[in-house]
């Protein structure tokens, strides 16, 4: 009796443990991509592109994060170290890095600015608006509501205003770019009709939007560099669509595309302003539809726009969107893993939009880190199934300090600046020589930066110009002058290689340069062409 009394007793024992057994801990969010990218491409794991090597990772992952190729020292540190970890840790210290904010900066007031002149507020105050916001890892639904819902009227925040004021608050501009950059519609095209290739899109969502804004105006007027938005309290939008044969004028209130829209609330008459109309005075609304919009924009419910951040930001380190392209996001262009891209909106959103946090898990997914050279089995599967690396043609930006980077320009600042260096008085050396970069390989001003377009121009710029000539100039500290100092061809090799690719080379890279060496009555000049030559590649033009 004794034993089946203890049977029986470890028998409810056992039972009752499964109802109080802790859940499992649920995986990690970058565990969770790669499940759903690999669910979207039948055989994905055969398929696929194995992970990329170190040195390929390496550089990648520093460019996404940094906006510059690694410096040698960190390149052979990183190749050096056996640990299983290493990447994580990586990882980590990039996100950590002052560098970090300010690629995120720059990243930004490309994607907010199309790369506008300024007119209204100093670029070198938005940068630093932008880049303190990413240092201090502020959420991105509050960054935004901070840019859409500030007049320009205080000096100390004036700069988040740059947004509205640089655009003149030109009603169909702005529309166009709040729906495009925060809701992932590009609603241009449904300003006079509904959209003809797009059935989600209407005319009333264009107008919808413009109705927060459509009060507004920039006091005393456009044309002052110190202008400030002021508001009426009384205004309509109206619309009449080009197709409709009748010409019904037809009106809206605020509203965000599909949700119901904000009513205006009734006023005493005599009571609608707090600061009546009057020259030279800025008016005062009682009640501001303006002051409305970033609340609706980000709100919780919106989730248009939780998919469109979360979207942008697996563009910036994947090289393109699940939705792509990125403000084309309706039924008939689905993402192209939904089950992902709801995840990664939700999560993000979860996570109180914590922009490092998102980085950090698609950075650490198998997805992320595929080698760009797959298998002639993968050759033929589409980019979005992201079973290969997508080549990334680097940013102006990018471009312009991975050169300063390679050519030694910017430890030849770091040594000068010695006990000042700090990354504010870095950038102070090396942005003069991002102009060119800018002008070159940037988008013209107001227009969208997408997609990729190598030009007649930039060839020349690389192969001719005299800023890339004058960046390769031996100086102390320079690659050039480090690599002639090496007296191996084979070392000289390794210090070119490590510093301009991020890699070692191969055997026949060793032997072409030690031939190229070997009859050089000038060791410099040869070397500063060779230099010049492994700029002017593909493999640093791309992030691969």
């Amino acid at each position: 009796m004794g034993s089946l009394r203890c049977r029986l007793l470890a028998a409810f024992n056992a039972c009752l443990a499964l109802f109080v057994a802790p859940v499992c801990a649920e995986e990690s969010l970058h565990q969770r991509i790669d499940q759903k990218i690999a669910a979207g491409l039948a055989n994905y794991d055969q398929l696929a592109a194995p992970l990329a090597g170190d040195a390929e990772f390496l550089r990648r992952i520093t460019l996404d994060l940094t906006g510059r190729i690694p410096p040698a020292a960190e390149t052979r540190a990183f190749l050096a170290d056996k640990s299983s970890d290493k990447r994580t840790k990586l990882i980590d210290k990039l996100l950590a890095s002052p560098e970090y904010a300010r690629r995120m900066q720059e990243y930004f007031d490309v994607m907010l600015m199309d790369r506008r002149r300024d007119a209204k507020v100093p670029g070198a105050a938005w940068e630093e608006f932008l880049r303190t916001s990413f240092a201090a890892n502020k959420p991105y639904d509050q960054l935004v509501r901070e840019i859409l819902s500030n007049d320009g009227a205080d000096p100390k925040t004036r700069a988040a205003a740059k947004f509205f004021l640089e655009r003149d608050l030109e009603p169909t501009i702005v529309t166009r770019d709040i729906s495009r950059l925060f809701l992932g519609q590009n609603l241009q095209c449904a300003q006079c009709h509904d959209h003809p290739l797009v059935d989600d899109y209407h005319q009333e969502h264009f107008y919808g939007i413009q109705a927060f804004f459509n009060r507004a105006f920039l006091f005393p007027d456009a044309k002052d560099a110190k202008a400030v938005i002021a508001e009426k309290a009384e205004g309509e939008v109206s619309f009449i669509s080009v197709f409709d044969p009748k010409k019904a004028q037809k009106s809206t209130p605020p509203a965000v595309p599909g949700w119901k829209p904000i009513g205006d609330p009734k006023l005493e008459k005599g009571k609608e302003y707090t600061m009546a109309p009057a020259k030279n005075v800025k008016p005062v609304p009682a009640y501001s539809r303006l002051s409305k919009l970033a609340a609706a924009i980000t709100a919780n419910e919106n989730i248009a726009f939780r998919r469109t951040a979360a979207n942008r930001l697996w563009a910036m380190m994947l090289g393109r969107g699940l939705v792509q392209p990125l403000d084309f996001d309706h039924s008939n262009n689905p993402p192209s893993h939904p089950q992902l891209m709801t995840m990664l909106a939700d999560e993000f959103a979860g996570h109180h939009y914590d922009v490092k946090w998102l980085l950090r898990e698609i950075a650490l997914s198998s997805t992320y880190q595929r080698s760009s050279e797959g298998s002639p089995k993968s050759q033929n599967i589409p980019e979005h199934r992201y079973a290969v690396a997508i080549l990334k043609p680097l940013s102006p930006e990018q471009i312009g300090y991975s050169m300063m980077q390679a050519t030694g320009l910017t430890d030849v600042y770091r040594n000068e600046l010695a006990k000042t260096l700090t990354e504010p008085t870095l950038q102070t050396k090396l942005a003069p020589n991002l102009g060119p970069f800018r002008q070159l390989y940037g988008a013209q001003p107001g227009e969208p930066e997408d997609g990729f377009a190598s030009t007649l121009d930039q060839t020349l710029f690389v192969k001719h110009g005299n800023h890339v000539r004058n960046l390769i100039a031996p100086r102390t500290g320079s690659l050039v002058e480090r690599a002639a100092k090496l007296a191996e061809p084979s070392l000289i090799a390794e210090e070119l290689f490590l510093t301009v690719y991020s890699r070692l080379p191969a055997d026949d890279e060793r032997r072409e340069l030690a031939e190229l060496l070997r009859p050089a009555a000038n060791r410099t000049n040869t070397l500063t062409e060779v230099v010049w030559a492994m700029l002017a590649s593909a493999e640093f033009r791309f992030n691969h």
